[in-house]
């Protein structure tokens, strides 16, 4: 079968984004595609292993992947409909009942969820969520080493920062020093073209942070940055690619396999609620469905 036809043969999730992103379907099949995304499939079981008390994992927020926190961020890339019944019932659980208790610094505890704490990585990450989901995320605060005085950018950060700041404009949330702000740390990607370092020209071989090559492509990524997380950001935000993305894009197209699949390449460590994907080295689906809409986005401003 073709890479397509792969993809299709796969959970709502995912067809629902190839029908929309990748074949000429009716808006119709695809708006009914993706709304079962909360009754069937991976959306439907991360929805059922919601507690009472709002939390997924026991947890606000945790290092193993498991916790409030990064389910929602799984629901987001699953495309869950945030006006759903489900979506709305999950997500207004999370904002009247979860606080950040135990799982921030402690001047944070009394914070709701959607307030976020301090770290930006994990506002990033609560701020594109919520806005996703419809809720208030003006109150959140954002280069990880900020309190240890470091004056060096990260990309990890810039990566979640980013993503939040879009999808904030994406939910009403359009004020000129967001746009300005999104626009300042978009251009701080593409200065690099993605991987390189401004100052030598030179290739960033691992992520300084944590040791990720960030030629490697994950799914989900979490806080990670790697070269496809950054050009699916810049394809999501209607960016006219140029020159400066060449490269990068060469790197994606030479990873597709002789079915026209991509791997994915590695896994974080942690604990994941519901598998994703196939294993580690084998051809995954979200990535393939991920380096197809880049590589679509990038012909299409070519042509």
């Amino acid at each position: 079968m073709t890479a397509i036809d792969w993809l299709l043969d796969s959970d709502p999730s995912i067809r629902w984004q190839v029908m929309r992103d990748l074949t000429s379907a009716p808006a119709s099949e695809v708006a009914a595609e993706r709304a079962r995304v909360c009754t069937e499939g991976v959306g439907a079981r991360l929805l059922a292993l919601q507690a009472d008390d709002g939390r997924w994992g026991g947890a606000t927020w945790n290092r193993g992947w498991d916790s409030t926190m990064h389910v929602l961020m799984l629901l987001r890339d699953l495309g869950l409909d945030p006006a759903s019944d489900q979506a709305r019932r999950a997500v207004g659980l999370v904002r009247d009942r979860v606080t950040w208790q135990g799982c921030g610094p402690q001047e944070c505890d009394g914070n709701t969820f959607f307030e976020g704490e301090v770290e930006p990585c994990i506002n990033g990450q609560v701020g594109v969520a919520g806005a996703y989901f419809g809720q208030d995320v003006r109150g959140i605060g954002w280069n990880c080493e900020a309190p240890n005085r470091s004056t060096r950018s990260s990309f990890n950060t810039t990566i979640c920062v980013l993503e939040a700041l879009l999808e904030h404009e994406r939910a009403g949330g359009a004020m000129r020093q967001v746009t300005d702000a999104r626009l300042r740390g978009q251009e701080y990607l593409l200065e690099r073209r993605l991987f390189r370092r401004r100052s030598t020209g030179e290739v960033i071989e691992r992520d300084r942070k944590g040791g990720a090559a960030w030629t490697r492509f994950a799914f989900p990524t979490w806080w990670h940055y790697d070269v496809l997380r950054g050009l699916e950001y810049l394809r999501s935000a209607g960016v006219t690619p140029d020159e400066r993305v060449a490269e990068a894009i060469d790197l994606v197209a030479s990873k597709r396999d002789a079915d026209g699949r991509w791997p994915l390449e590695t896994r974080y460590p942690g604990v994941m609620l519901v598998e994703m994907d196939e294993a580690e080295g084998r051809p995954s689906r979200w990535n393939t469905l991920r380096a197809l809409r880049v590589l679509r986005w990038y012909e299409r401003a070519d042509s």
